[in-house]
């Protein structure tokens, strides 16, 4: 999350800002990561540098199971002047009183505001992403001018909102591509408010703002909302164009139209932007709403409007630092799962690690004889595992000790499923094993043809679950079979039931809708390759992944592609899908976030090794192992 206020003075050119509203560059020395803030606020890492102290990514210990990260926005207070000194402090808290006020998505939300000795602080909701400043600067060539327009019309939003604010409007005052966060999301976040203040009719202000982004009557200490609809203007043409209004002459936009730099971009969008930066005011846009409308009238004469989606303006912020990493002794294949504040996954090394989710220390480690390849299962105190030792691990949640353990007769690959008071799980050993979770014992064990290493799905009526000999059974729960289903290759990939069908991939190239009470098949989808990947339903859409390296969106009903995006290696890792993201591995080392309704690429995350297990996502993080040895937190 970024925060910088650049106050600018005038004389002939500049203005001149008042002793007390000027940044002092002085900061001292900035907190090192480690410090806690009030017995609260862990510092993690510097985010930020401004004139008068640094902006910190902090977790917040009041949530001691969970991760939430917070910004620490610190105001560090020099001044010799004990009249400057409060006038400063009294500067700061406005930009607190005026936060606290609001409600908007695209503005930080407020969570603390408390001083410490010489340094004051805010403590803002964390924005995971970049500003507009370092996006069009990293970009290759020039921004799209989808992305701008979709950006744009959130900005006049925002600010049609400041601007209507009761019982004062707010003048933002320092629109600029820096004070423009862009999230993971792909939208807007308008940050830093430390000069905005309340606007109020006949009332000459202070002369502050942003040189090359500030209209003329702000010079003058006569900032309107009209002033922001300027800077707004500014704010896209450098966007649009990559020249930056601080090098430029003041006020000389015309002398640089916007498609004589960018030919791209079309007449409808200059001729609003044209408009916005109008020399005096009245011959603006009037209000951020009427530039918003002019804004969607020019996309919708473009044919851009129609593509823009409520999660349009995805980007991919490289350098991804993760929130913590584990390092265990061998490859991590499997997935894991979140109880009570831990994770649990289990490793090629043999063990079992429970972490900590905050900060990924290890609270214990249980042994088991052999490589562990599946996710595990929590219940009721216990964590459920297997293992290629043959057995399937039952141990406390709480202490890692050991409470029972039922063995098979060949290695269990699989992941066990948890429901009406068992355990179900399949084996090497060519069975199906339907174990009691009170006595430990079994209830009955279902014959197959070959392997099983496909998880079970427990639905209302069945047990669904494949075989490495392609065979794909529904076994009710006395452990007899209902229906019986034979593909081409071997069935590895984990069903998922869902609107009376039951989907699953398999390595004859094919994704299967059965019909869950008979067994019909419904469709079949061709993929180039075959796939040990577990598909994702969410709002009857089907995601799974192949060996052909791409990540597929199908229509769950029509068994129509939606979207397919391209890794570069295989994907045997099973997609997730948190909020409107889909995260999914890949052979290729990375970790992908893609928008799930389009498949466009969000961020990834590269690793050392294959990510051939599926990620987990719990409150706002992603939690991925690696053949590099690594267990990583992510923010999501």
């Amino acid at each position: 999350m970024k925060f910088d206020s650049v106050e600018v003075a005038l004389e002939t050119q500049k203005i001149h800002l008042p002793e007390e509203e000027r940044e002092f560059t002085s900061t001292g020395a900035q907190l090192r990561s480690g410090v806690t803030l009030v017995n609260r606020y862990l510092i993690q890492e510097v985010i930020g540098v401004g004139g008068m102290g640094s902006v910190y990514r902090a977790r917040d210990l009041h949530f001691p199971t969970v991760v939430k990260l917070v910004a620490v926005k610190e105001m560090i207070n020099q001044a010799p002047d004990p009249l400057v000194r409060k006038t400063i402090v009294q500067n700061f808290e406005r930009e607190a009183n005026i936060l606290a006020t609001l409600n908007h998505p695209a503005i930080p939300r407020i969570y603390d505001y408390f001083s410490v000795d010489d340094r004051s602080y805010l403590v803002l909701e964390f924005i995971n992403g970049k500003d507009l400043e370092a996006v069009i600067n990293e970009t290759p060539g020039f921004l799209s001018e989808e992305l701008v327009l979709a950006w744009a019309i959130e900005l006049c939003d925002v600010l049609s909102y400041l601007h209507s604010h009761k019982p004062d409007p707010i003048i933002f005052r320092d629109m600029k591509p820096s004070n423009v966060m862009i999230n993971q999301q792909g939208h807007v976040v308008l940050v830093d408010f430390g000069i905005a203040k309340p606007f109020q009719a006949g009332q000459k202000g202070t002369m502050i703002g942003t040189e090359g982004y500030s209209p003329p009557e702000q010079y003058r200490g006569e900032a309107t909302p009209l002033a922001d609809i300027y800077a707004l203007g500014a704010t896209l043409h450098h966007a649009l164009t990559r020249r930056d209004p601080r090098l430029e002459p003041p006020f000389s936009f015309g002398e640089r139209p916007v498609r004589k730099i960018n030919p791209a971009v079309s007449p409808e969008f200059e001729a609003v932007i044209n408009t916005a930066l109008q020399y005096n005011p009245q011959d603006r846009f009037q209000s951020a709403e009427a530039m918003k409308q002019a804004l969607i009238a020019a996309g919708r004469k473009t044919g851009l409007l129609h593509r823009i989606v409520s999660t349009t303006a995805p980007i991919s912020t490289g350098g991804i630092k993760p929130l913590w990493t584990f390092q265990c002794e061998d490859e991590l294949r499997g997935s894991p799962v979140y109880y009570e504040g831990m994770i649990m996954v289990g490793c090629y090394d043999h063990n079992l690690y429970a972490l900590s989710a905050a900060d990924g220390i290890m609270r214990w480690k249980y042994p088991t004889e052999g490589a562990i390849v599946g996710r595990p299962a929590a219940y009721d105190g216990d964590i459920y595992v297997c293992s290629e030792d043959h057995r399937l691990h039952v141990v406390s949640a709480r202490t890692g000790q050991v409470s029972w353990t039922y063995y098979t007769e060949d290695r269990v690959r699989g992941s066990p499923r948890i429901a009406e008071e068992h355990v179900f799980f399949g084996s090497d050993d060519h069975r199906l094993h339907a174990v009691n979770i009170r006595s430990g014992r079994s209830t009955w064990r279902f014959e197959t043809a070959a392997p099983v290493r496909s998880t079970p799905f427990v639905g209302t009526e069945a047990v669904y679950f494949g075989c490495e000999s392609g065979d794909f059974y529904a076994v009710d729960f006395r452990g007899e079979v209902k229906w019986h289903f034979r593909a081409k290759a071997a069935i590895t990939s984990s069903p998922w039931v869902a609107e009376n069908m039951v989907f699953f991939g398999a390595l004859d190239g094919h994704v299967y809708a059965l019909d869950a009470h008979s067994g019909w098949v419904i469709w079949r989808f061709r993929m180039g390759k075959g796939t040990i990947s577990s598909p994702y339903y969410w709002e009857g859409m089907l995601f799974i992944g192949s060996a052909d390296h791409n990540i597929y969106a199908i229509d769950a009903r029509s068994a129509k592609e939606i979207w397919r995006f391209k890794t570069d290696h295989q994907v045997s890792s099973s997609p997730v899908i948190y909020k409107d993201a889909l995260y999914c591995g890949s052979a290729d080392g990375n970790l992908y976030c893609l928008e799930y309704k389009t498949g466009r690429l969000r961020w990834k995350f590269s690793t050392k090794g294959p990510v051939i297990g599926s990620p987990l996502v719990y409150d706002d993080v992603v939690y991925v192992g690696s053949n590099d040895h690594f267990l990583y937190a992510l923010l999501a």
